[in-house]
């Protein structure tokens, strides 16, 4: 689906040609070159947003990872020495259900008052929670909080959608993968980090660590950030032409002015609308249980490895947390990977196509990752069963690492060309059941080591990935057929809501 689609109704009544200035009723980009259109923005400084983005999803992966080689010792300070490994595993993994929730919210809301207040106010929520998860007296606050922090995290929503809106879609592949790369180095440095200080200063110092770059980040985007929105650019736009002619019949060309003056009836049709992409787009809740699935071994391996080194291998917090490295070894060359091959892949697809781009040219490297995966999580468990060297046992972390993020960044990518100005909310669904799988699948992980061993429990999750890796080679040969259907699917549901929402008004 192109941008230019409308997904709301009222983007599709009365839709005149596009016009700019002040001397017409309907206000858009002009298309002989405009310093608010976020496309034409000078390199340097689109590339400055991505660093931002890339810095707080460091921020955000470093915080919520950081904690994992003293998860143990964290719930047996605040419960007087009678945690469980369940507790320690759900101190980890809680956070992605507070990120299953927060999208719901947070998406719908950067599509009515733009992704700017929304990712500050986020930011500010954040470090207020980080603040208090350091100061938690008992393990059920610690947890408690860790849901809250986990809900207030935007970066695994917007980052992307932000990425669409600066960069067209030949682009976005590197910038993508930039984002995606400061956040799984995060995931890196956290435990390597976070067992050091925490074996030396204790695991408070570690949540204020994370709370430090929380300010950092909350200081930089208040200062430096710019609205990337463009419908929200076009709206200011339409309102200072409004003020400045006394012409109230200005709009924009977007189209979303009906939905953000009915107030609350906006918010609720935007609130609901995510919902409504994922239920009408059958390819994307196709996707979305794939990248479930795939990204939940990130938190698999962050939470079985400290149990492996230290009980089998008998490491120290400090040294298992070094051991995380091996994760970023990994990322960094499925990054460099995709840096290198996404969007020339896309290139020379289009090309094959008559010059048509299709969402699904993002999909190759997604197949091979996916395809990876099953070898080396049976690989890590065996590792596990029979304590193989240490040095096999990482390069299967290895592997593991390098075969998901190969498979999650070209989904992200599609997700982003397939739903336009738009893709917050279905972005929304990806995050949203990825994040249940990330909370409940490393807890069914722990219970089939328990009753089957590593290698046997390990070789079920192999088996289950080799049965959604299929997934993406059917989209990639029917996904353009089936998502013409689940356009018009989509476009009949969001009518009918907006009705209801005026109604309720």
């Amino acid at each position: 689906m192109e941008e230019t689609s409308p997904l709301l109704v009222e983007a599709g009544e009365g839709r005149c040609e596009s016009l700019y200035g002040d001397s017409h009723e309907t206000v858009d980009f002009n298309p002989n070159g405009d310093v608010d259109n976020p496309l034409e923005w000078p390199a340097a400084f689109k590339w400055g947003i991505v660093a931002m983005l890339a810095f707080i999803g460091f921020t955000g992966t470093f915080n919520c990872i950081s904690v994992v080689p003293v998860a143990g010792h964290i719930i047996d300070d605040l419960d007087g020495g009678h945690s469980t490994k369940s507790a320690a595993v759900l101190a980890v993994t809680i956070w992605e259900l507070g990120e299953a929730a927060g999208p719901l919210l947070i998406a719908p809301l950067s599509e009515i008052f733009g992704r700017y207040p929304v990712i500050v106010v986020s930011n500010m929520l954040f470090m207020t929670i980080i603040v208090l998860t350091a100061l938690s007296q008992s393990a059920a606050m610690f947890i408690t909080l860790r849901a809250l922090s986990g809900i207030a995290v935007t970066a695994h929503v917007l980052n992307p959608a932000i990425v669409g809106d600066i960069f067209a879609p030949d682009q976005r592949g590197s910038a993508m993968s930039f984002t995606m790369f400061a956040s799984v180095i995060g995931g890196t440095l956290g435990p390597a980090i976070g067992g050091m200080v925490g074996e030396g200063l204790g695991w408070r110092a570690v949540i204020w660590t994370g709370v430090s770059m929380a300010v950092i980040c909350l200081l930089i985007f208040s200062t430096c950030f710019r609205e990337t929105y463009k419908v929200t650019i076009l709206r200011k736009r339409a309102a200072r032409l409004q003020k400045k002619s006394g012409i109230r019949s200005i709009t924009s060309a977007s189209g979303k002015e009906k939905g953000a003056e009915k107030g609350f009836a906006g918010l609720r049709t935007a609130i609901v609308r995510p919902a409504v992409v994922l239920s009408g787009s059958g390819v994307l809740v196709a996707l979305s249980l794939f990248g479930a699935v795939i990204y939940s071994y990130l938190y698999v391996v962050s939470v079985t490895l400290p149990n492996i080194l230290e009980d089998i291998y008998g490491f120290s917090p400090a040294v298992t947390g070094w051991a995380f490295l091996a994760n970023g070894v990994g990322s960094l060359t499925s990054i460099f990977i995709c840096n290198f091959s996404l969007d020339r892949i896309y290139i020379k697809l289009r090309a094959a196509n008559n010059g048509i781009g299709l969402p699904e040219h993002r999909l190759p490297l997604a197949i091979i990752g996916a395809f990876m995966i099953p070898p080396a999580l049976a690989l890590y468990g065996w590792c596990a069963e029979y304590k193989l060297p240490v040095p096999v046992l990482l390069l299967s972390v290895v592997w593991i690492r390098m075969s998901l993020m190969l498979a999650f960044v070209p989904l992200m990518a599609y997700v982003v060309d397939a739903f336009g100005i738009y893709s917050a909310s279905a972005l929304t669904g990806v995050v949203v059941i990825r994040c249940l799988a990330g909370a409940f699948l490393p807890l069914m992980t722990t219970l089939l080591a328990e009753r089957f061993g590593y290698g046997w429990g390990l070789t079920i999750l192999a088996t289950i990935s080799l049965m959604f890796a299929v997934i993406p080679i059917l989209v990639l040969r029917n996904g353009s057929h089936w998502r013409q259907y689940s356009n018009c699917l989509r476009k009949k549901r969001l009518r009918n809501i907006w009705q209801n929402t005026m109604s309720w008004a």
